[in-house]
């Protein structure tokens, strides 16, 4: 199935890496305004300037999520550039500090907590604000296989990612009926820099044993969550809301 969003304007953040960028390529390819949102500014210029030599209609964002002054600022640069906004992959997030809950810390509890949910909801709200108006839209919010389990040393990401949930249903009941749907993508095991950077803090065992209680046995692709998150958004998703979809392999079914 081909998913055209020629003519629309979607907004990605953490776009300079991984399943960010995936998904603003795959956003871009499929013919819409793409405005590509991070924390790191050189990475995110330097992934809008590659589409844009493509062809592509692009904009890069300097932002951070958990700052709620960029995220409105970010919102309504998108909307002073390219008219409206579309759809929006709320992307941005980052690991916790392995630790018992025993010995986590508050600082690392304000830090995952800021990004990975306070800014989930901040995106939320500055996209809504200006799709309210519009009377359109969609949204997908980046939970993870960590918003439906538990996992040991994990508790700030999971409990920020069940969090995602959360916020994602209680919106998805006040906009059903406005012309607004908003989904969550739960990701499994995807290989993107993240998972490299988690093998070189020591955590390839955990990672490859992972992988084993996959029942496709392999990890996954982000162009498979990309592909995800372009149905959500498309009109092929038009009678789906509320709903926190798994990409995983068959890891949760087991």
């Amino acid at each position: 199935m081909y998913l055209s969003f020629e003519n629309k304007v979607a907004l990605v953040t953490g776009a300079a890496s991984g399943l960010g960028l995936a998904t603003a390529k795959a956003f871009a390819e499929a013919g819409a305004s793409v405005v590509l949102a991070d924390w790191n500014e050189k990475a995110v210029h330097s992934a809008s300037e590659e589409l844009a030599a493509q062809g592509h209609k692009t904009l890069a964002i300097h932002c951070d999520v958990s700052d709620d002054a960029q995220v409105e600022a970010m919102v309504e640069q998108a909307v002073a550039t390219f008219g409206h906004l579309n759809a929006a992959y709320n992307n941005a997030g980052i690991q916790n500090i392995l630790a018992e809950a025993a010995d986590q810390t508050r600082e690392d509890f304000d830090r995952v907590i800021g990004i990975n949910l306070r800014g989930v909801w901040s995106c939320m709200k500055f996209e809504l604000q200006q799709m309210r108006k519009q009377g359109s839209g969609a949204i997908v919010n980046c939970s993870s296989l960590g918003g439906l389990v538990g996992g040991a040393e994990r508790g700030i990401y999971h409990a920020a990612k069940h969090g995602v949930i959360g916020l994602t249903k209680s919106a998805a009941l006040e906009y059903a009926a406005r012309g607004i749907r908003i989904n969550a993508v739960c990701p499994g095991l995807i290989w993107t820099p993240m998972a490299d950077r988690m093998v070189a803090s020591g955590q390839g065992e955990a990672l490859e044993a992972m992988t084993k209680c996959i029942p496709m046995g392999r990890h996954g692709r982000a162009d498979e969550i990309a592909d995800m998150v372009l149905f959500l958004c498309s009109e092929a998703a038009s009678y789906v809301t509320g709903q926190s979809i798994s990409v995983d392999g068959g890891f949760i079914m087991r």
